[in-house]
């Protein structure tokens, strides 16, 4: 993997959200999160669905996220 690769990719874990979506994913540490989509985000219901203009996140992604770190599949570099 070149430099560039694996600064953009070096670390991520795939997590998959409760929606269906699959995302590469790194905790640099308890506040810091880099999402990288492998899909289109237009497939996400909360991004784009009818409330998507109150919600500036996917809820759902974010709580695959943290029950990733819960089960110990996604580490925090910091923590």
């Amino acid at each position: 993997m070149n430099e560039r690769d694996e600064f953009l990719v070096g670390g991520m874990v795939p997590v998959r959200c409760d929606c269906g979506n699959r995302v590469l994913v790194k905790k640099n540490s308890p506040q810091h999160t880099s999402v990288q989509w492998l899909a289109d985000t237009s497939s996400c219901p909360e991004l784009c669905g009818p409330r998507s203009a109150f919600v500036p996140t996917c809820l759902r992604l974010r709580d695959s996220i943290e029950k990733a770190v819960r089960d110990g599949t996604l580490e925090v570099a910091d923590g």
